[in-house]
C-alpha cells in the first residue's frame, strides 16, 4: 500500500490558500455571478476540506464553459411587432435572442396519452431530417416506443440525430443504443461525465426538450421521454405536465438551437464560443426570408397573424442569464397578474424579491407547486421562500399530484412554456429553452390551465416551522444552487 507523505501545517495552509485563490481567479476572470449561498458554500468547503473541495469545484463549480459572444439582435420590427410587449422583446433582443415570428399552428397538450400521440405524429411526419434533444430517454414503454419510432424513420432514409444528456442517459442504462445504432440513428451524449477535460464540465447539463421534423415542425415542453411523463408508472398516475407542437418559424429557431447543441456535444471549442443568436442569424440568412416577405407569405387570417412566438434559450451558451433577466423584468412590468407553475421553487434573491414587491403593489400572483415533488431536497429548500411569498400576499397553491409543468403567464401579453424550472439550477447552470408566446389564444390556454389546477390545490401556509425544520431548510438552501 502506497502511503502519501503527511503535510506540515504550513503546507496544508498553503494548499488551502491555493484552493481559495483558484476559486477567486476562476470566478473573477470568467465573471461568474453566483448565489451568495453558493459562493459561501464553495469558500467554506474549500477552506475546510481543500483536498476534496478544490477538485469538486473544478469539476462541478463552473457556470459558463466560456463567455460566448451573443451580439445584440435588431430591434423588434415588422407588421407584428406591436403584438408583443416592447419591454420583453427589446430586452431579449439586447440579450442576443432571435426575434419573435408569426406561427402557422400551435397546439398544447396537457393529457399524457394525447401528448404521446402528438409526439409520435411529429416523428412520423419527418421525410428528410429528424432531430431530438432530451434529458431522459427512459428504459420503459415510452422510451422504447420513441426509440423504435426514431429507428423506423432512420431505416426509411430520414437523417435522424439524437442528442441526450450524459447524466440523464444514465436512467435508461443505454438500453436502446444497439437498436438505434443498427438503424443508422446518430447519437451524441451531451458533455460526457468521463469525457476529455476540454469537452466541458460535469455540472453543465442540457435540460432542453426539442423534437424537430424537417425544420418545419417542433415538439417541445416540459416532458422527458419516460413513462411518468405520459402514461404513469405501474400503479401510479402520470405526472401533470405540458407539451406543445408548433409549425412555422418557431421550428426554424429550434433547429438552429439544436444544431448548436449538437456541435457543442462534439466538443469543438469554436462551437462553445459561438452564441445561439449568431448561430441563428447565420441560418436565418440562408433559410429565412425577410420580415416583409414573411408577412406577405403568411396567411391573412387574424388567428394566424396573432399567433406570435419565439424561443427564449438560456444557459452557458449565452453571455447573460436570459431567462432570469426576463422573469425579473416581467415581475416589475406586470400590471395585473403573474401566474406561475413549476415543480421546484428554489429562487435566488432577485427573483424572490421581484415577486414579493409585485405582490405588495397589488398584483394577483398565483404560484402552483406540487405538495411533494420527486426531489425531497428541493421541497425542503423552498420552505423559507414560499412562506415569505405567502406573507407578501402571493397565492401559493400545493397540488396533491406531482406537477412537472413549467409555465409563466404575464398579464395578457406574454406566456412562457418549456423546460426551465423556477430554481437556480435552471436559471443559472442548465441549458434550457422556453417558448415565449404573445398570441392571446396561447396566453389564455396556459392561464386557464394554471388557474384550473390552482383551484384544485390547497393554499400553502406561512406558519413558521419547528426550529429543527428551520435549521434543516437553511442547510439545504445553502446547497440549493446545485440541486
Amino acid at each position: 500500500m502506497i502511503r502519501l507523505p503527511a503535510l506540515t501545517p504550513l503546507e496544508h495552509v498553503a494548499f488551502m490558500a491555493a484552493g481559495l485563490l483558484t476559486y477567486l481567479v476562476v470566478t473573477r476572470v470568467r465573471r461568474q455571478r453566483r448565489h451568495p449561498y453558493a459562493a459561501l458554500a464553495w469558500v467554506m468547503g474549500i477552506a475546510a476540506f481543500p483536498y476534496l473541495g478544490l477538485p469538486l469545484f473544478l469539476v462541478f463549480g463552473t457556470r459558463k464553459v466560456v463567455r460566448p459572444a451573443t451580439p445584440r439582435q435588431p430591434a423588434p420590427a415588422g407588421p407584428w411587432a406591436a403584438l408583443a410587449p416592447l419591454w420583453a422583446t427589446r430586452l431579449l433582443a439586447a440579450l442576443g435572442v432571435a426575434g419573435a415570428r408569426p406561427q402557422a399552428v400551435v397546439r398544447f397538450e396537457s393529457d399524457g396519452e394525447a401528448a404521446l400521440a402528438q409526439l409520435q405524429r411529429v416523428i412520423g411526419s419527418a421525410r428528410h431530417t429528424l432531430d431530438l434533444c432530451t434529458y431522459v430517454l427512459g428504459d420503459d414503454e415510452v422510451g422504447a416506443a420513441v426509440a423504435a419510432a426514431l429507428a423506423d424513420r432512420a431505416r426509411a432514409g430520414v437523417r435522424v440525430r439524437l442528442l441526450i444528456d450524459s447524466i440523464g442517459s444514465l436512467k435508461s442504462a443505454h438500453s436502446h443504443d444497439a437498436m438505434l445504432k443498427n438503424a443508422g440513428v446518430r447519437t451524441r451524449l451531451f458533455m460526457p461525465a468521463l469525457g476529455r477535460p476540454g469537452r466541458g464540465r460535469v455540472n453543465l447539463r442540457n435540460h432542453r426538450k426539442l423534437l424537430i421534423a424537417d425544420g418545419e415542425v417542433v415538439w417541445s415542453g416540459g416532458r422527458n421521454l419516460a413513462n411518468e411523463y405520459f402514461i404513469g408508472r405501474v400503479g401510479e398516475p402520470p405526472w401533470l405536465d405540458l407539451s406543445f407542437a408548433a409549425e412555422g418559424a418557431l421550428a426554424a429557431q429550434a433547429q438552429a438551437l439544436f444544431d448548436g447543441d449538437w456541435r457543442i456535444a462534439r466538443g469543438a471549442r469554436q462551437a462553445l464560443r459561438l452564441g445561439y443568436a449568431e448561430r441563428f442569424a447565420r441560418q436565418q440568412a440562408l433559410e429565412q426570408p425577410s420580415d416583409a416577405a414573411d408577412y406577405a407569405a403568411a396567411p391573412s387570417t387574424d388567428a394566424t397573424f396573432t399567433s406570435l412566438a419565439q424561443w427564449v434559450p438560456s444557459g452557458p451558451d449565452f453571455h447573460e442569464d436570459v431567462l432570469h433577466a426576463l422573469l425579473v423584468s416581467a415581475a416589475f412590468h406586470a400590471e395585473q397578474r403573474l401566474l406561475l407553475a413549476t415543480p421546484y421553487y428554489v429562487p435566488d434573491e432577485a427573483v424572490q424579491e421581484a415577486l414579493v414587491l409585485a405582490a405588495k403593489r397589488g398584483l394577483q400572483i398565483t404560484l402552483l407547486l406540487p405538495r411533494r415533488s420527486n426531489h425531497r431536497l428541493a421541497d425542503w429548500a423552498r420552505g423559507r421562500a414560499v412562506r415569505e411569498l405567502v406573507e407578501a400576499g402571493v397565492d401559493v397553491r400545493l397540488l396533491p399530484a406531482m406537477l412537472h409543468a413549467k409555465a409563466v403567464v404575464v398579464d395578457d401579453v406574454l406566456a412562457l412554456c418549456g423546460s426551465a424550472n423556477l430554481d437556480s439550477r435552471s436559471l443559472f447552470i442548465n441549458y434550457e429553452a422556453m417558448a415565449a408566446f404573445y398570441g392571446r389564444a396561447e396566453i389564455d390556454w396556459l392561464a386557464d390551465w394554471i388557474n384550473a389546477h390552482a383551484a384544485q390545490a390547497e393554499p400553502a401556509s406561512a406558519k413558521p416551522p419547528s426550529w429543527l425544520r428551520d435549521i434543516g431548510e437553511g442547510i439545504v438552501a445553502t446547497l440549493a444552487f446545485q440541486l
